[in-house]
């Protein structure tokens, strides 16, 4: 990624390659990622390991839209980011095919020249009042 703005893209491209080694090279060594369900893993190794077995699953055919909300630079190396994200899931997921719409937080910080993903939590949209998934509009 040559710019924070690349991240959605970047993580677009290895969830629908699945490849899970270009999702982890998305990420600082000591990263941290929290999945929609709330569960945080430290480090690529902990993030690939969480997201291999849904790749060769459930998730096997799905495939994911990003879009780009917002970049702020809070820094000459760092910036938050937002993103819209929609995982469309094929006939592989126990629900069937169905669509997720989330929200992703992101912080980047550029090492060495590099900008990369030093944290990331993604959050489903869902109705406070009952919790149910909701797709936006």
């Amino acid at each position: 990624m040559n710019k924070p703005e690349d991240a959605p893209r970047a993580f677009q491209q290895a969830w629908n390659g699945h490849d899970m080694q270009a999702l982890g090279d998305l990420f600082h060594a000591d990263a941290t990622f929290v999945n929609r369900f709330g569960r945080q893993v430290r480090g690529v190794s902990a993030i690939i390991e969480m997201h291999a077995p849904i790749h060769s699953t459930i998730y096997s055919d799905s495939t994911l839209e990003n879009e780009l909300i917002s970049v702020t630079p809070i820094g000459d190396d760092a910036a938050v980011l937002h993103s819209w994200s929609r995982l469309a899931c094929g006939p592989a997921h126990p629900a069937g095919p169905h669509v997720i719409d989330t929200l992703f937080q992101a912080v980047l910080t550029r090492r060495d020249g590099a900008w990369k993903i030093i944290a990331l939590a993604n959050v489903t949209l869902a109705d406070p009042r009952t919790g149910r998934a909701m797709l936006r509009v």
